[in-house]
């Protein structure tokens, strides 16, 4: 690949993970953890082999994955993110907030994977101490601590309802009244106040270029 050449840190960050499906790739990782080359192929719509395998050889160079080796009866080699690699989470964080302000909200359950809820919330969440469950539409997920899960949780503090529109209308703009919530509506709060600030909504020619 071409290198920019600059001394710069932002510069080399995106010698390491700007090329198209690079950041794709570590997405998947961070939302789902260890996976096999096969695995991420499958959930790269549209990514070739040859440069699925070329992102995978560049990232494993800049020290973001490594490759691992499962024990019998599995023998399979699987791809996960090192430390340095996790240390994209923030990142992808902030990026995911951002970016969502100018995709607009889902016009449909049916643009999302079936158990697209856990990897949303790990990467949309921040860590917390409350452990608060999440139902929009069919899907069931909870956060607690610095991870999320799909399914229901055992014992959550609370539980907030509603379709995708009024998830987005949380997340993006922390608009509670979207939602239902049933339980500790604070601890909601709490968990709504460490998101990243509220993004400016997007200009106008932009916006109508999106639509």
């Amino acid at each position: 690949m071409k290198e920019y050449g600059q001394y710069c840190p932002m510069a080399h960050a995106l010698d390491l993970v700007g090329e198209r499906w690079s950041l794709l790739i570590v997405r998947e990782l961070l939302e789902e953890g260890a996976l096999r080359y096969t695995d991420i192929h499958c959930r790269l719509t549209g990514c070739g082999t040859n440069i699925l395998a070329a992102r995978l050889k560049r990232l494993e160079q800049g020290g973001v994955i490594h490759r691992r080796q499962l024990p019998p009866p599995a023998a399979s080699t699987v791809y996960e993110l090192t430390e340095y690699g996790e240390a994209l989470r923030p990142v992808m964080h902030q990026l995911a907030h951002w970016g969502a302000r100018s995709l607009g909200p889902p016009t449909s359950e049916g643009v999302l994977e079936p158990g697209w809820l856990a990897g949303a919330l790990r990467i949309a969440l921040p860590p917390t101490a409350s452990c608060i469950e999440f139902r929009v539409g069919d899907e069931v997920g909870y956060v607690e601590g610095d991870e999320a899960y799909a399914g229901s949780a055992e014992m959550p503090q609370a539980v907030v309802e509603g379709d995708v529109a009024s998830f987005y209308e949380l997340l993006v703009n922390r608009e509670l009244d979207a939602v239902t919530v049933r339980g500790d509506e604070d601890a909601v709060r709490e968990l709504l106040a460490k998101l990243p600030p509220r993004t400016p909504d997007v200009p106008a020619p932009l916006a109508a270029a999106l639509s």
